[in-house]
């Protein structure tokens, strides 16, 4: 039987884990609760679904096959685990006060390889009036979108319409075109020095500009977490008064944010342009086998040291619209696309290089996660707040994720608990730029 291997994005990041640098995704769910014991009933609901998500029962496990086709020799494949025990992955916690507190000390801990790489603690508020469910998933065993798709699998099921047949998916070969592959690798990494500012015309347009050592850390394996929810409408405001997108909007936000943050810290934003990394699926659409990440990235500067909110949402916009016009395959942000020319056991070799790299190629990640406009519940208790957490790479202090629901924007922020102390100070900072930039558009 051909082994399922891992696709080699999924491979890079199963190999650049460590014990202070997880590599698993995080999602804070927060549901209105109907009684005391609605948490208790959630865990057990969660539980007994999960014996039935065919996603939910595969583990990874190495490949030592040296004439197996295609190659596979230092890899890593899933496979369905024979001793899958939903209570292995299913915790339920003493009631709590505090949500992001509690899922902070979990974001810490690495999932167990042995088995399926995910889990869902499930932590009663300590007032009876609502229950939280965070949920963890390894970046290897599902990209943003799939990890979605295995938690909305554990919900209450939903009456929706029959989907339309999909078109059948065109064959596709083994490799890619190898006469390729020589041009593509120069094309990302003369992209990706120009982007480091080694020369070129981005490094004399970002003369000057620096991070800050805010968003450095040594490695501590500490995390915390915060999570703000603003109003969809305030950002479209924005939006239809100045132009471009919800997601230029939601970055310039970041920019803003930060720049508050670091002067009220007294750190200083002056000269600060600190490089961000938007991670960009090029997951195709309808794809029968949604598994394995596929994606690129887009690399611009954040112009936390500009003064003018509008002057900040403006240079976000220009810098998206000139990744966008390049597109997710050029660019020092398409980096990524390197590990499918990587052979898997050069991932398991060079993997904890690469993930002591990350630090040299960008400053912060912004991420945003896709959620479903339906309103989710579990136990019939209704979904009302859900915050996507990233992972945070070696030697950064910060990373955002962002996604919308029902009507609401709501920021993930996950950080390094000794470097930023003051994580909450940064997550109010998010809706002070809004306001801030409602009244500066006049919206």
């Amino acid at each position: 039987m051909t082994p399922d291997l891992l696709a080699p994005l999924d491979l890079a990041f199963w190999n650049i884990e460590s014990a202070q640098h997880p590599m698993h995704l995080g999602a804070l769910g927060v549901f209105s609760a109907h009684s005391p014991t609605a948490g208790a009933h959630a865990a057990e609901l969660l539980a007994v679904r999960a014996a039935g998500v065919p996603g939910l029962r595969m583990r990874i496990r190495d490949v030592w096959q040296p004439l197996a086709f295609p190659p596979s020799f230092g890899s890593a494949a899933r496979e369905p685990a024979p001793d899958f025990e939903p209570l292995d992955h299913v915790r339920l916690h003493a009631p709590t006060a505090n949500f992001p507190a509690a899922a902070g000390r979990l974001m810490e801990r690495p999932l167990q390889r042995g088995r399926p790489p995910w889990e869902a603690h499930v932590l009663p508020g300590e007032d009876g009036t609502s229950f939280a469910v965070f949920f963890k998933f390894h970046h290897a065993l599902a990209d943003g979108l799939r990890a979605l798709m295995l938690a909305a699998a554990l919900m209450d099921p939903l009456d929706l319409p029959e989907p339309r047949p999909r078109p059948a998916e065109p064959p596709r070969g083994l490799f890619p075109d190898v006469r390729k592959l020589p041009d593509l690798v120069r094309g990302t990494l003369s992209d990706l020095g120009r982007a480091l500012d080694i020369g070129g015309s981005v490094a004399r347009a970002t003369l000057g500009a620096r991070s800050s050592p805010a968003l450095t850390s040594q490695p501590t394996g500490t995390r915390r977490i915060a999570g703000v929810a603003l109003d969809l409408d305030d950002v479209h405001r924005v939006r239809k008064s100045v132009g471009g997108t919800v997601n230029d909007v939601l970055i310039a936000v970041v920019a803003g944010a930060l720049r508050n943050w670091l002067d009220e810290r007294g750190d200083g934003s002056e000269g600060v342009a600190p490089r961000a990394l938007i991670p960009v699926s090029r997951r195709r659409p309808r794809t029968a086998h949604p598994q394995g990440n596929r994606l690129s990235g887009y690399l611009i500067r954040l112009p936390v040291d500009d003064p003018d909110p509008l002057g900040r949402l403006r240079s976000v916009r220009t810098a998206m619209d000139a990744n966008k016009d390049a597109g997710p395959n050029r660019g020092a942000g398409a980096v990524a696309l390197l590990a499918d020319h990587v052979p898997p056991l050069g991932h398991r070799l060079g993997g904890p290089v690469v993930g002591q790299a990350a630090r040299l190629l960008f400053d912060i990640l912004v991420t945003s996660v896709p959620l479903p406009s339906l309103g989710l519940k579990l136990g019939g208790c209704p979904l009302t707040e859900v915050y996507p957490l990233a992972p945070l790479a070696r030697g950064q202090a910060l990373a955002v994720a962002v996604s919308t629901y029902r009507g609401r924007v709501h920021y993930g922020l996950v950080a390094d608990a000794q470097a930023v102390p003051d994580l909450n100070r940064l997550a109010r900072a998010l809706s002070e730029e809004v306001e801030t930039l409602i009244i500066a558009c006049g919206a």
